[in-house]
């Protein structure tokens, strides 16, 4: 039986949108995914985006987008400085939303969109795909299960060489710039899906003249006895890696640890075992479009493996390294 079509607008046109609506247009058979719309700024960008992928209808303003009838999802795919005020329109005109990660500048505006989607109704995840992977399921299944024992330490990190220009986006307050909006994100994002949130947050951090990090280094604690070190960098190219220890083992990923084909448990006393799940990581978007359709099928205003809560409780840290190492926008002080 064929699945009911869901039908998505994107809003925005850089390079992940490009990748997802890619991925999306993979999934037009398997999966009843169908891109209807796309918005931008500008008309002539939309109409280029429409016209590279195929898309029917092209917007040069968020607005149109968020009121047509015809989309039943929007994905936002801006920068992080338009988040809040991009999903936030498109939930009140009764869109379902994906919203990328980060998901906001701060806490304060996630827990925005997060009670704008339950006033009005709606479907609200983050994009953060690692946690919709196949492989990173499995992961997280396994360390549940106890395969390496009470987990003791998280290790993962994130970091691009550059260099970046002071006018690149990733330099700008005002865009939410800086390593840990960007890249950041994973390695937390990888420690909460472990751990949770974490009851204490030490950071130090290279700052760049406009004020955002470029070279960021955090230690998480929690009470029970676990410590997570990350590090995040736009000036270095870091392994890109992570491991997760325990009392009876530990698991290792590879580089691209958050788009991973395969990850190592090493048992005390046991020889490895490799892990995979059949995942095509060059595609990996797929995984969180699947879901996204999964949940508006069965009428789930929520996912259950990006959780709002989980969201929340990401940002809350993000918050909390921002304040240790001294990052602020302009959009904290609203």
């Amino acid at each position: 039986m064929r699945k009911e079509t869901v039908r998505w607008g994107v809003l925005a046109t850089g390079g992940i949108a490009s990748s997802f609506t890619a991925d999306l247009l993979a999934m037009r058979e398997t999966d009843s995914a169908e891109v209807v719309a796309v918005a931008s700024r500008t008309p002539a960008t939309a109409k280029a985006f429409a016209e590279r992928f195929g898309i029917p209808r092209a917007y040069g303003s968020w607005a149109e987008l968020a009121a047509d009838e015809d989309v039943d999802v929007v994905y936002v795919a801006g920068p992080h400085s338009a988040h809040r005020a991009a999903a936030g329109l498109c939930l009140e005109a009764g869109r379902a939303v994906l919203c990328e990660k980060a998901f906001t500048l701060n806490s304060r505006e996630a827990e925005e969109l997060v009670a704008a989607a339950r006033h009005h109704d709606r479907f609200l995840m983050e994009a953060m795909w690692m946690y919709c992977n196949p492989v990173v399921r499995r992961l997280a299944e396994l360390v549940r299960d106890g395969a390496i024992g009470e987990v003791r330490t998280v290790q993962a990190d994130f970091g691009l060489a550059g260099p970046f220009a002071p006018e690149h986006r990733l330099r700008d307050r005002a865009l939410g710039g800086g390593a840990l909006l960007d890249l950041g994100v994973y390695p937390v994002s990888f420690a909460h899906l472990l751990l949770g949130e974490p009851d204490r947050v030490q950071a130090d951090a290279l700052l760049s003249p406009e004020g955002v990090d470029l070279n960021t280094g955090m230690l998480l604690g929690w009470d029970a006895g676990a410590t997570a070190l990350l590090s995040c960098s736009l000036t270095a190219d870091t392994p890109i890696t992570a491991a997760v220890t325990g009392t009876k083992g530990r698991i290792e990923l590879g580089r691209g640890f958050f788009y991973p084909d395969r990850f190592v448990l090493h048992r005390n006393g046991a020889e490895p075992e490799e892990f995979t799940a059949g995942v095509d990581s060059r595609h990996s978007l797929r995984y969180e479009a699947a879901e996204v359709m999964r949940c508006l099928r069965a009428g789930e205003k929520e996912s259950p493996l990006v959780p709002l809560a989980g969201s929340l409780a990401v940002m809350r840290t993000l918050d909390a390294v921002r304040d240790r190492v001294g990052v602020r926008y302009p959009a904290d002080e609203a």
